[in-house]
C-alpha cells in the first residue's frame, strides 16, 4: 500500500514492507515536521515487529534516529556522482555480501548519522564514513541506487542553485554526463539487495507451517 498523506497512518500490522525515501528536511526535524514522529513511530513497530524497512537518504538518517544513533549535519555536502565502498563487516551479512569492493552512485545530501549499536555497517565513501548498514529487517542506504536519468535531470534543474563545483558537490555538466551504463548498473544493484534483504525476512509458507507446537 502507499502510504495517505495527513496525519494518520497505518499501524505496522496492516503493512507488510515499508519504504521511506528522501526530502529536504533533517532527522531532527520533528518539531517543524510532525508528521515525522508518527512515521518515526511506524519505522520503530515495523523493527520491532522484524518486517522489512528500507530507508534511503533521509529515510536512512530517520532509521538510524530511530534506533538511537546520532544523526547530524556533515562538514559538507556531498551532491553527484561518488565512489562507495563496501567495509569488511558488510562481507558477514547476506545484503552487505551483495555490495562490490567499490561502486559509482548518487548522492545528494549534507546530514550524515552514526552506525546503530548493534547494526552492521556496510559501506563507506571518502566524505561520509557511514553509508549504509542492517539492522534486523532494516536496511539504510545514504546513496540512490534507484536512480533514474529524468530523475537527476528533474533535481539538478530544481536546485541548480546548490551545483557549484567544489569539493564534495559536481556541478551540473559533470552530474548530467553520467552514461545510461552507469545507471543501469546501479539498478542491477540494488534489485540484487533487495532481493537478498526481502529473502533474508521474508519466512517461507512451508517454513511458517512447520513452526507450530510438536
Amino acid at each position: 500500500m502507499i502510504v495517505p498523506e495527513g496525519p494518520e497512518l497505518p499501524a505496522a500490522d496492516e503493512v507488510d514492507c515499508l519504504v521511506v525515501m528522501g526530502g529536504p528536511m533533517s532527522a531532527w526535524d520533528d518539531g517543524k515536521f510532525p508528521w515525522m514522529l508518527a512515521e518515526k513511530r511506524l519505522m520503530a513497530s515495523m523493527i520491532q515487529q522484524g518486517k522489512p524497512l528500507l530507508g534511503i537518504c533521509l529515510g536512512a538518517q530517520m532509521i538510524a534516529a530511530v534506533l538511537g544513533a546520532r544523526t547530524f549535519r556533515g562538514d559538507q555536502q556531498e551532491i553527484g556522482w561518488f565512489q562507495v565502498e563496501s567495509v569488511v563487516a558488510a562481507a558477514g551479512d547476506a545484503v552487505g555480501r551483495c555490495l562490490p569492493g567499490a561502486f559509482e552512485t548518487f548522492l545528494w545530501h549534507g546530514d550524515s548519522f552514526d552506525i546503530p549499536y548493534g547494526a552492521v555497517h556496510l559501506a563507506r565513501s571518502e566524505t561520509f564514513q557511514h553509508q549504509a548498514f542492517v539492522y534486523g529487517s532494516a536496511l539504510a542506504l545514504q546513496f540512490h541506487l534507484e536512480v533514474r536519468p529524468d530523475w537527476v535531470r528533474r533535481i539538478a534543474a530544481r536546485d541548480v542553485g546548490q551545483l557549484i563545483s567544489a569539493g564534495s558537490v559536481q556541478g551540473l555538466k559533470r552530474i548530467l554526463s553520467v552514461p545510461d551504463d552507469i545507471y543501469r548498473a546501479n539498478n542491477r544493484l540494488m534489485d540484487r539487495l533487495l532481493d537478498a534483504w526481502i529473502t533474508a525476512n521474508t519466512v517461507p509458507p512451508r517454513a511458517a507451517a512447520r513452526q507450530g507446537p510438536g
